[in-house]
């Protein structure tokens, strides 16, 4: 269909008021922005916030000091250990990003105890456990950014990343359009990770 103006409606309407053809304008679907089409789209508003503020909270704001005084459903926290917990990422590379995180507030991995590294690992394996059980992926990358310089979003608070990987989940969105689909909301990924935590890991969760 070619669009239609002004002009055209007006001779189809009769054309004998001027008045409603300055009024009036019929436009072909297919010109109209917003238009249903073929193509996808996807909407990612929560990022707005990572974007917007800056990634470095101040030191008073720490979000993973703040986390474990929350409930676990606000927080997105899976499970609580001894010296350290695991919690989803606010902002995923994947659904079921993981993040495992001391209680105590420090920057470097050499600053652990051996205590938090060893709960710290505990709890990185059973992650991955738990992630493949649910989300039957096949593969992860797991590492620890180290400073801001390294890329840490939260320098000052140690946590290790553990993204799970399927076979099929790199295409142009994010090489070309920098976007991931997430086909999960953060909520639901909490609590099936949290429902299949065994419950016996951590095992000590006294203070």
């Amino acid at each position: 269909m070619a669009r239609l103006s002004v002009d055209d409606y007006a001779g189809q309407a009769g054309g004998g008021d001027e008045g409603a053809s300055e009024q009036v304008r019929i436009d072909d679907p297919g010109y109209l922005v917003g238009v249903p089409d073929e193509f996808q789209r996807l909407w990612t508003p929560h990022r707005m916030v990572y974007i917007q503020h800056g990634q470095q909270p101040g030191k008073d704001d720490c979000p993973f000091c703040v986390a474990p005084t929350m409930s676990d459903e606000d927080a997105l926290i899976v499970a609580r250990g001894k010296y350290a917990y695991a919690l989803l990422n606010l902002f995923p590379y994947n659904s079921g990003h993981v993040l495992v995180c001391p209680y105590r507030h420090f920057a470097l991995y050499d600053e652990a105890t051996p205590e938090e590294v060893a709960e710290i690992g505990s709890i990185t394996q059973t992650a991955m456990r738990v992630i493949r059980e649910v989300s039957k992926n096949d593969g992860f990358n797991i590492g620890l950014n180290q400073g801001a310089i390294a890329g840490a979003g939260i320098a000052a608070h140690l946590h290790q990343h553990i993204v799970p990987r399927w076979a099929q989940d790199a295409n142009f969105l994010p090489i070309i359009a920098k976007t991931k689909a997430l086909p999960q909301l953060l909520g639901e990924v909490r609590k099936a990770i949290a429902d299949a935590w065994p419950a016996d890991e951590p095992a000590d969760r006294s203070e």
